[in-house]
């Protein structure tokens, strides 16, 4: 431990995607941990990102992210989901989801509030509470048949005369679990109720296999209170171009731009004309690509489950959860040497044990990726 870090922040000085990518790489491992494709998005946004790039579109731009970025944004959100927003005032460019997710945790929540986050998590969401300075209180999700729903009795002892800020993950990073209507119907009762505000992370809005995707801020009276996160990393396959956006109301987005200015300033520049492209003109590959992330769950949880590792329902995403039925943080990393497969323990995507024995498999590559993940694994359980 590094004495010279502050103590708020020691818990997360280490994380657990790099060392299974230390583990992959050093043992030429099939990594199925992280969340990344292994194969690419559209041509036609490639390209523009290349004639970006050698057309000089390669300094600063404004910090609110390019205006025709910012249009494409909220046109592509209002004829989806009917959901308008102002594209000068109500959406903020951030380097990446991660950015804009921890730049509202810094602009909206004071040190000492409360932050109400559905365990298990993405790994970024208890540390952007920690640098914050701000208590993190967990909801569980639970057994529901072969998946997972949320603790709805659990939910309403988190919220306290404390509670400033609550994340909802839907479609739920590591479970591909969605958040059925009612969830948040009370979810957004109990905002109004007691006047908290919502961050909803929606990075595979896209993502959601059999029902149209529903975002807490469409519901009645939670426009007003909610943040909206997104990206196009999953959903065009760039997760390295770090690109994302905050949508909400205007004076919600300029507290967090005032936040996010002095974290990148400024988002990747010749990134955001291809996004912009994608988001008006590359839906049909968009769907094409779901369609195919189907198959391809249906191909490893089948094969997952043949060896002895039973699948937990997946609704969407990128990710499917099995049970090994022992130690998954042990299991884990010991994969990479004993299989020549990477994979992520759940556990380290929550604070309370129960969820020891389950670990996350990434889908969301080739074919001949996946084959060759399972005729590892076959070898070796």
């Amino acid at each position: 431990m590094n004495p010279l870090l502050v103590e708020r922040l020691r818990p997360y000085s280490a994380s657990v995607f790099e060392e299974i990518s230390r583990l992959a790489t050093a043992h030429d491992a099939v990594d199925l941990g992280q969340g990344f494709p292994d194969y690419e998005g559209p041509a036609a946004m490639l390209e523009l990102a290349r004639a970006a790039i050698s057309g000089g579109m390669n300094h600063y731009s404004s910090s609110k992210g390019q205006a025709a970025l910012r249009e494409a944004i909220v046109a592509e959100r209002a004829a989806r989901l009917g959901c308008r927003y102002d594209a000068a005032d109500e959406v903020l460019v951030t380097a990446g989801a991660t950015e804009a997710l921890t730049a509202a945790m810094l602009a909206l929540v004071e040190p000492g509030a409360d932050v109400v986050l559905i365990e298990p998590y993405y790994d970024s969401y208890a540390a952007a509470v920690a640098m914050a300075g701000a208590i993190p209180r967990t909801v569980a999700m639970v057994p529901d048949g072969d998946g997972f729903t949320l603790d709805l009795d659990e939910l309403h002892r988190a919220i306290t005369p404390r509670t400033r800020l609550l994340v909802v993950n839907s479609p739920h990073n590591p479970t591909g679990s969605l958040l059925r209507p009612a969830d948040l119907r009370l979810i957004a009762e109990l905002a109004r109720a007691h006047d908290f505000l919502i961050v909803s992370d929606e990075v595979y809005e896209h993502l959601v296999f059999d029902t149209p995707h529903l975002s807490i801020a469409t519901l009645p009276g939670m426009r007003e209170r909610t943040v909206v996160v997104s990206s196009p990393a999953k959903t065009f396959h760039v997760t390295g171009w770090r690109i994302g956006w905050a949508l909400g109301p205007t004076a919600l987005i300029h507290a967090i731009h005032a936040a996010k200015q002095y974290l990148s300033f400024v988002s990747p520049a010749p990134f955001q004309p291809a996004v912009a492209h994608a988001l008006l003109h590359e839906q049909h590959w968009a769907a094409t690509n779901r369609a195919a992330l189907r198959r391809k769950h249906d191909l490893l949880a089948t094969a997952l489950t043949a060896l002895g590792l039973p699948v937990k329902r997946s609704a969407g995403g990128y990710f499917v959860c099995a049970d090994v039925g022992s130690d998954g943080t042990a299991f884990c990393r010991t994969l990479p040497a004993r299989a020549g497969v990477a994979a992520i323990p759940v556990a380290a995507l929550a604070a309370r044990p129960h969820w020891n024995t389950l670990v996350r498999f990434a889908y969301c590559k080739r074919d001949d990726t996946l084959h060759e993940a399972i005729a590892r694994l076959a070898e070796s359980l």
